[in-house]
């Protein structure tokens, strides 16, 4: 039962932060700061359910607030493409430059940026202009991804792993 409520913790967490910073956790140029915990699978696998739940309940608050265009769409993709990333960053958690697990900061990275990049090109376009939508959308995906994740979690992951909290 120990895994449940860190699991309810990381879910609240990762929903908490979206409905703070909506306006950066939403739509084509966003940062969304919470991904910075999908590195939290590094530490523990109670992080690939934990963040994958609070993604799913963030993008169904998204809705219900109206700050997003997906829709139920992103409940779907959007909270897969959290899952996948997040298993990826916990097989790769091992591969580590100069202790760091740099590695498992790239799934969520590429996978938000293609999964959410596609979406956004698929809600915002008609016609034929797929290709170029999904540029103009997968690359602010992408740098918010960044962001998140090397500025926010790759330390988050690094001070948790060096003040013990992440034994706790």
């Amino acid at each position: 039962t120990r895994p449940i409520p860190y699991t309810a913790m990381i879910a609240a967490l990762y929903t908490a932060l979206c409905i703070a910073l909506a306006p950066l956790s939403f739509g084509a140029t966003q940062v969304r700061v919470a991904e910075a915990l999908t590195l939290l699978p590094v530490l523990s696998p109670v992080g690939v359910w934990g963040v994958t739940l609070g993604c799913a309940i963030s993008n169904l608050v998204g809705i219900y607030m109206g700050t997003t265009i997906l829709g139920v769409m992103d409940v779907f993709f959007g909270t897969a493409a959290t899952l996948a990333a997040a298993l990826l960053s916990r097989a790769l958690r091992k591969v580590r430059l100069f202790g760091v697990p740099i590695l498992s900061a790239v799934p969520p990275v590429i996978l938000n940026a293609v999964v959410i990049g596609g979406e956004l090109a698929w809600v915002t376009t008609e016609g034929g202009a797929m290709g170029a939508a999904f540029l103009v959308n997968a690359i602010p995906v992408g740098i918010g991804q960044l962001i998140a994740c090397f500025l926010f979690g790759l330390p988050l992951v690094w001070l948790l792993e060096r003040t013990g909290a992440a034994r706790a």
